[in-house]
C-alpha cells in the first residue's frame, strides 16, 4: 500500500479527498446537531436525531482515521516535526476527551448550560482540527 501511495499519480490525492470527505461527514452531523440542541428544526426529536447524526459522524470519523493514516505512514518523520500536526492530534485527543466526557454525564439528555458548552467546544476544537490539517502542507 505505501509503495501505491508514493508512486501512483492519484492515489494519494485520492486519499486525501476520501480524507476530507470523512471530516465533513464527522463536522457536518456534528454541526446539524448542536444546531438541533440550540432549538433549530423541532420538529424533529432531538435523541431521533442525535442517533442518525452521531452515527454518521461515527463513521466520518473512521474514515477520517484510516486515511488519516495511511497518509501520515508516507511520511512519519516530517509530520512528527510539523507543529501544525503535532497541534492537530493534541486537539484530536482534546476532542475525543471532550465526547467522552459528554456522553459520559449524559449531555444530551440534560442540554444544561455544560451541555451547551461541550458542544460549542466541539465544534470549535474540530474546526481547529481541520485548519491544522491544511496548515500541514504548508
Amino acid at each position: 500500500m505505501f509503495g501505491a501511495l508514493q508512486s501512483s499519480a492519484w492515489a494519494y490525492p485520492a486519499l486525501e479527498a476520501l480524507h476530507v470527505i470523512g471530516i465533513a461527514l464527522l463536522l457536518g452531523n456534528l454541526v446539524a446537531l448542536e444546531f438541533r440542541a440550540f432549538g433549530r428544526s423541532t420538529a424533529i426529536p432531538l435523541q431521533a436525531m442525535a442517533k442518525l447524526s452521531l452515527s454518521i459522524a461515527v463513521g466520518g470519523f473512521t474514515l477520517a482515521a484510516a486515511t488519516g493514516l495511511l497518509m501520515f505512514s508516507t511520511q512519519p518523520l516530517e509530520l512528527i516535526a510539523n507543529r501544525a500536526f503535532l497541534l492537530k492530534m493534541g486537539l484530536l485527543a482534546v476532542a475525543g476527551g471532550n465526547a467522552a466526557w459528554f456522553h459520559a454525564r449524559g449531555s444530551l439528555a440534560k442540554l444544561d448550560v455544560l451541555a451547551r458548552v461541550q458542544l460549542v467546544l466541539s465544534t470549535v476544537i474540530w474546526f481547529g482540527v481541520v485548519f491544522c490539517g491544511r496548515w500541514i502542507a504548508y
